[in-house]
């Protein structure tokens, strides 16, 4: 019998049992946005599809499987019990229920669906709120794609089981399963992202496009994986450049190929999912696309995963203003709800502002894959850099002050927040960190005149709806103009390009109550250093109100 002195009150209830597609306006209406002119009947499908995964997304099974497989992360067994080198990584039970229910749900499969990248988008932005590691393979799955289109006859044989909604476990064969998934390797100790440092030697078996692979991987993500995109110097000592390869887990004829896991990462977040380094020796491989392009064949498949980054990190803002909104709603300081707390309210608006730029911004670039013109292509080249950089480096504040907004309760693991906290810097690393996207940039605007004319293009459709906005227009093209000594503005200038990008797409599609306070804060620079510090003149009780969960 639980004394009288603990009687629990003035707690938040478990935010649990809610549709997290449904009940996301900034999300479902982009959705409806970006599907005004498609087929009916495609339109009720994508939308019932995502109703179906935000509420499993936000059931309590669902989070306790998130629960479970941060708790019970990767083990790494290299040798069975007669002493055979294995290489294989076990995880529990609540990983493989996450990653299957991503793979049923479509979550590795965009390419040639109508609308696919869209709709995939918003379902890996909903089904990320439950867990967010096990998205590595489904990012890298579906992103292998297009780098494997450049060896048609490697894309017939691997696309079908890479783009399969059936999730098969285990080292066997990849033409005895009905799907698979893929991993990546590129980087090495010696040289990280610079990948043209490389030590790792293909040498060539015949002119068929087999080749034996020499070397290491310091980051090999997802090791258990069925197949690998790698990079390798070609050629018997190199000569040949970087080039891409296939690197399957098992032979055709059942036997393992030599990938040896030397050891899985101890990494701060990402608990869930296993980061391995490798040694090759002697290990089997396809080439994919010519030699010594190895690079320019790989970065199809980097574009994508960038996509992911913005994406998942829009996915944690999200829930993290949503586990802050929900608890400020129900608990009571000082004779009143937190949410009716000008103060609070204000930092809860901050929060909103950041989380809806992300994720409208998300949805705009996942909508020019599925255009797939060569404006929207060229906008992409500027513009899925510039929102990696941006986007992945705001998340981690954002996500640690909704976790002050619990205060004492949100330091809690068993708030969620702390997991959420931790993995909130891995997409600002993950495939080239701020600096490389930086630079990415200023080769595009150096190169490339058409991603510039298609990114002014683009933010032009809102010019003259908001002061603010053009002159914040006006001093970025300012700053594009002198590109003597550019590398070390690179960062500002990067930074200015997303927040025009974003300014413009609330301008024209978001209430202008966000739009409003978003180009007042963001672009018309009233606003402080943290959080919180929004002109108390704007609307932050709408702000707020479009943000929480109803009920």
């Amino acid at each position: 019998m639980a004394a009288t002195t603990h009687t629990v009150s003035n707690q938040a209830p478990p935010l649990v049992g809610y549709d997290v597609y449904g009940t996301d306006r900034a999300l479902t209406e982009g959705i409806a946005r970006h599907l005004a002119g498609a087929d009916p009947e495609l339109r009720d499908r994508a939308s019932e599809e995502l109703h179906e995964l935000g509420r499993a997304a936000g059931s309590a099974q669902a989070q306790e499987w998130g629960v479970l497989a941060n708790e019970n992360p990767p083990k790494l067994r290299t040798h069975d019990r007669y002493g055979n080198r294995v290489d294989e990584v076990e995880f529990h039970p609540a990983w493989h229920r996450l990653l299957g229910h991503a793979v049923s749900a479509g979550l590795t499969d965009a390419w040639g669906r109508p609308h696919g990248h869209l709709r995939r988008a918003a379902g890996f932005f909903v089904w990320s709120q439950a867990e967010a590691g096990h998205g590595c393979p489904v990012s890298m799955t579906h992103a292998a794609v297009p780098a494997l289109r450049r060896e048609p006859a490697l894309a017939a044989e691997w696309e079908p089981r890479l783009t399969s909604h059936v999730y098969e476990p285990g080292l066997k064969p990849a033409a005895r399963k009905a799907g698979a998934l893929f991993g990546m390797g590129m980087t090495e100790k010696q040289g990280g992202s610079d990948v043209r440092a490389n030590t790792t030697v293909a040498r060539p078996l015949d002119a068929s496009g087999e080749y034996l692979l020499t070397g290491h991987k310091w980051f090999c993500s997802a090791p258990m994986s069925d197949g690998f995109l790698v990079l390798a110097q070609a050629g018997a000592t190199g000569e040949g450049g970087p080039t891409c390869f296939l690197v399957p887990r098992v032979l055709p004829d059942g036997t393992r190929n030599t990938f040896a896991v030397q050891r899985l990462k101890d990494k701060l977040g990402n608990r869930s999912n296993a980061s391995a380094e490798v040694e090759f020796d002697g290990t089997w491989a396809r080439r994919v696309g010519e030699e010594g392009r190895g690079v320019r064949t790989i970065i199809d498949m980097v574009a994508a995963t960038r996509l992911d980054c913005v994406t998942g990190s829009a996915a944690l803002m999200r829930q993290a203003l949503t586990q802050a909104v929900h608890h400020a709603r129900h608990r009571s300081a000082f004779g009143g709800k937190l949410v009716d707390k000008p103060l609070m309210r204000n930092v809860l608006a901050d929060l909103a502002l950041e989380s809806e730029a992300a994720t409208v911004l998300m949805l705009r670039l996942a909508a020019a894959y599925d255009a797939d013109t060569e404006q929207e292509r060229a906008l992409l080249r500027l513009a899925v850099p510039a929102a990696k950089y941006w986007v992945t480096k705001r998340c981690t504040p954002v996500v640690g002050e909704a976790l002050e907004c619990l205060g004492g309760n949100g330091y809690v693991e068993e708030s969620g927040l702390p997991r959420l906290l931790r993995e909130a810097p891995l997409n600002s690393i993950w495939e080239g960190s701020g600096n490389v996207q930086a630079l990415d940039v200023l080769r595009a605007l150096q190169r490339e005149p058409q991603a510039l004319d298609a990114f002014l293009r683009e933010i032009g459709l809102a010019r003259g709806a908001d002061h603010r906005l053009d002159g914040a227009v006006k001093d970025l093209l300012t700053e594009l103009a002198d590109l003597e000594g550019v590398e070390a503005r690179a960062r500002r200038i990067v930074e200015r390009m997303a927040l025009v990008l974003q300014g413009s797409l609330l301008v024209r599609w978001a209430p202008p109550e966000v739009a409003d306070a978003f180009c007042a804060s963001r672009l018309g620079g009233d606003r402080g250093h943290a959080f919180g510090t929004l002109p108390h003149t704007l609307d932050l009780a709408a702000v707020v109100e479009r943000a929480r969960i109803p009920g």
